[in-house]
This record gives C-alpha cells, sequence and structure tokens, in this order.
C-alpha cells in the first residue's frame, strides 16, 4: 500500500542544487542575524528594538502608525503592538491616538529612543561589517543587491 497522496503530484520538489541552494540561504540568515541580534543585545536593544527605532528616526517628526510599522517590518499589528508596549515602558517611544484613524495608533520616537539609537548605531554598524559586508566581495555585494530587488516583486 502506498503512502503517498494525490496531492503529492502537485508538489514541485526541490532537486538537490535548489535543496542546497536554499539551506545555504537560510543558513546564511540565520549566521548574520544571530550575530547582529547578539551584538546589540551587548548595547541593551533587541533587533527589533533597533529596527524600530532605526526607521522610526527616519520618518517626518519621528512618527509613524503602527499599521505602517508593522507593515514595514513584516509583523502584524498585535505583534508591533506588544513590542511598542514594551519599548514605552522602557521609555523608548510613546504612543498617540492616530487622528485619521480612531481605532490606530501613533508611534512616536522618544528622546530617549533617540538617544538609544544613537548610542547603539555604531555597534550595530561594525556588527553588521563583521557579520555580513567585509566577508563578501564588491561584486557579492551587488549580486546580494539584485536578489532582494528580484525577491521584491510580486510573485505571480
Amino acid at each position: 500500500m502506498s503512502t503517498k497522496s494525490p496531492a503529492d503530484d502537485a508538489v514541485r520538489w526541490l532537486n538537490p542544487d535548489e535543496e542546497r541552494a536554499w539551506r545555504a540561504f537560510r543558513r546564511i540568515m540565520v549566521a548574520v542575524q544571530t550575530g547582529t541580534e547578539r551584538d546589540l543585545a551587548a548595547v541593551g536593544l533587541s533587533g527589533p528594538d533597533y529596527e524600530v527605532l532605526s526607521t522610526l528616526s527616519e520618518r517626518p517628526d519621528h512618527t509613524s502608525t503602527l499599521g505602517n510599522q508593522a507593515d514595514k517590518m513584516g509583523w502584524s499589528r498585535s505583534r508591533l503592538s506588544r513590542h511598542a508596549t514594551r519599548m514605552e515602558a522602557r521609555g523608548l517611544l510613546r504612543r498617540a491616538p492616530d487622528p485619521a484613524d480612531g481605532r490606530g495608533c501613533l508611534l512616536q520616537l522618544t528622546a530617549q529612543g533617540l538617544a538609544a539609537l544613537e548610542n547603539s548605531a555604531p555597534a550595530h554598524v561594525e556588527s553588521v561589517r563583521r557579520h555580513f559586508i567585509d566577508r563578501l566581495t564588491p561584486a557579492d555585494l551587488a549580486a546580494v543587491e539584485q536578489l532582494a530587488h528580484r525577491m521584491q516583486e510580486p510573485t505571480g
């Protein structure tokens, strides 16, 4: 008796080259993320903390809607809301009602949050260099950028 289901016929399984490439990509992501997050933790921030702070610092008035911020980070609104609550308790950001959406809120970078970002940025950049940039050639960096653009295209 076969354990193969009819749905298995429609699956496009990875060939050995594709499998190796996928696993290599995952190892790269894990290694870079683990290294940079460990280095950020040494200066008192998590990777998500840094992402929230850095993207808010780029916004006019250091403010963004929770929804826009969640979209930018690829998070659900509820996940970001919970994280923002923890960051707010640490004084890194504040929430304010969103005048354009009665159910939404604005996330605003505080002076303390901006100082935390400015204090951690040199260590973060050094970490990114150590775990990623300095390990690649200029051609590798260009290839990564090309891949990133391709991955942002809509799938069909």
